[in-house]
């Protein structure tokens, strides 16, 4: 098995698809929108969107919910980190060894967590 996309959510599409598409940028992969509430970027071993919330509620964020992404070696990690920052995220744990793999941890503009890993 393995996994077929993940979705978070976001109060500000607009915002959200800014922030994405920068961090995806350096992967060569661009979002496109189908719907007003619906972002993708896709390629073909990887899918992932924001979303505004089907039942019209605010999004928020799970604790404990966390989406990984495997961007390559330390170096990447280190580069994934800081650009994510710079688009305005915030840290939730600085580049690092942990376990056997190297990570570092920001959160996106509407506070989901995301971890950047060798």
């Amino acid at each position: 098995m393995k996994m077929n996309y993940s979705v978070v959510g976001t109060n500000d599409m607009a915002a959200a698809k800014t922030f994405y598409d920068g961090l995806f940028a350096p992967l060569g992969v661009s979002g496109f929108s189908p719907t007003d509430r619906m972002t993708y970027w896709l390629v073909e071993d990887f899918a992932f969107a924001t979303a505004i919330p089907f039942d019209e509620q605010p999004a928020t964020h799970g604790n404990g919910t966390m989406v990984g992404f495997c961007v390559g070696d330390a170096d990447d990690v280190k580069r994934f980190h800081a650009l994510a920052i710079d688009l305005g995220g915030t840290c939730e744990g600085a580049p690092g060894q942990r376990g056997p793999r190297f990570s570092a941890y920001v959160r996106d503009l509407d506070g989901n967590k995301l971890c950047f890993s060798d």
